[in-house]
């Protein structure tokens, strides 16, 4: 199922091409920096480090600008290019998934800005460790979805799709284990309660970053697989080689 990289981009018009690789380079760009912004806030929270924590929230604002900018292109291009077949699936692919990493980033904020507020208290909250591990789980999968889109690689686009549900089994465990810490001990109530939300955060990106990797799909082989079951797809993806 792994596509050629070179699919896209090999037109008559060398300013079309350049504008379809300037396309893909600045989304993968923004993912770059996402993916980094999730590591960041992680390691703010995780550390307590209030001037990394401020400095994913203003990255923030770095992110919504990327967003704004591919969206500019990716119309200019539509309105002017007119696009058919596997170039018309790269654009309206890009256009929703940097969606999903401005989405990204929006949890990311929220991460940082539960760090600073972790970071005023005296306690060391639980939970962390949990943290350190979704997290790094949840950065895994926005690497391996970016690294799928650079190769129009859809073996590794499935990959990330099927190991989405392992993050969901991750953060349901650990959303329990503090629930059962917090009813032990209701004065921890508020401060579980942060950490809670830090695990959905998390969780959120892998459901993002498993968004990224059914654009692909859908980009690569012109199949909608955002509703497919898991012990589905593979027969779904079969029947299209």
């Amino acid at each position: 199922m792994k596509k050629d990289g070179n699919v896209y981009g090999n037109h008559i018009s060398q300013s079309f091409n350049e504008e379809l690789a300037a396309l893909k380079s600045r989304f993968l760009e923004m993912g770059g920096l996402v993916e980094t912004q999730v590591l960041q806030a992680v390691k703010a929270l995780t550390e307590r480090d209030a001037e990394l924590a401020n400095l994913v929230r203003d990255e923030d604002k770095v992110v919504d600008r990327y967003e704004m900018k591919i969206d500019d292109a990716a119309i200019h291009i539509l309105a002017r290019r007119q696009p058919t077949a596997r170039d018309l699936r790269l654009v309206v692919s890009i256009i929703k998934a940097v969606s999903d990493l401005e989405r990204i980033g929006d949890e990311s904020k929220k991460i940082a800005k539960l760090a600073l507020q972790l970071v005023e208290g005296d306690k060391t909250p639980n939970g962390l460790t949990e943290i350190r591990h979704i997290g790094q789980h949840v950065a895994t999968m926005l690497n391996g979805a970016l690294e799928a889109f650079a190769r129009l690689d859809v073996e590794k686009a499935v990959e990330i799709i099927k190991e989405d549900k392992n993050v969901d089994a991750e953060y349901k465990t650990a959303s329990r284990s503090l629930m059962t810490y917090m009813m032990e001990d209701p004065r921890t109530i508020s401060e579980c309660m942060s950490v809670m939300w830090v695990f959905r955060a998390l969780e959120r990106v892998g459901d993002h970053a498993c968004n990224l990797a059914e654009h692909i799909v859908y980009m690569v082989e012109g199949e909608d697989v955002r509703h497919t079951k898991i012990d589905q797809l593979n027969e779904q993806l079969k029947r299209l080689d």
